[in-house]
């Protein structure tokens, strides 16, 4: 009688086991059907949105010619156009690059900069840099430069380094004073140059 009991539990068990597995698997295959796929993406709603209406290029490469024949090359960091693809563009980690036509280079270089080509004119701002061929450092914390035409301006307080000494002015500006001239830099408003007898020897 013992016997005959154990044997149908064990036929029971051999029912009831294999049912209660398939039905824990079911349980769990449900409960992953809940979740939420989007969760996963790893960005926020705001973020998505903030993507698609500012347009932003990560290490953007822009090169022209002025109407001089001044081959200018741009590079940043990132540029980011808030109003999609039109009105300014912001850049981040500033470096441009220009050739003139009479031989000479100009590099620029600044934390930040606005650029608005159908407007034809930039901002840069922050350690703003501007190192010349022939010998000059500028820093200035901002300057203002035309696109089609080389015409760069500093409006504020500019420092250089130049082949006679050091030199501090209100104002400055590089530009191509008329069409096929050669470029020239211009200090103004207040300048005083302490004269450095070495260095002019070099």
């Amino acid at each position: 009688m013992q016997g005959d009991r154990y044997s149908r539990m064990v036929a029971w068990l051999k029912v009831a086991l294999p049912l209660a597995a398939l039905g824990i698997l079911s349980t769990l295959f449900l409960l992953s059907r809940v979740v939420d796929p989007t969760q996963t993406i790893p960005f926020a709603d705001t973020e998505i949105q903030d993507r698609l209406r500012n347009q932003r290029v990560s290490g953007p490469y822009y090169s022209g010619t002025t109407a001089d024949g001044d081959q200018i090359a741009f590079v940043a960091q990132t540029v980011v156009t808030p109003n999609g693809f039109t009105g300014a563009s912001n850049a981040d980690d500033v470096f441009v690059k220009i050739d003139l036509a009479d031989g000479g280079v100009v590099n620029v270089t600044s934390q930040t900069a606005s650029i608005d080509i159908a407007q034809d004119f930039s901002d840069l701002t922050g350690n703003v840099v501007i190192t010349t061929s022939t010998g000059f450092v500028i820093t200035s914390e901002a300057i203002t430069a035309r696109i089609a035409n080389l015409d760069i301006r500093s409006p504020d307080t500019i420092f250089a380094d130049t082949p006679a000494g050091e030199l501090v002015a209100g104002s400055m500006r590089l530009s191509t004073p008329e069409p096929n001239a050669p470029a020239q830099l211009i200090f103004t408003n207040g300048v005083k140059l302490i004269y450095i007898p070495e260095k002019a020897k070099d």
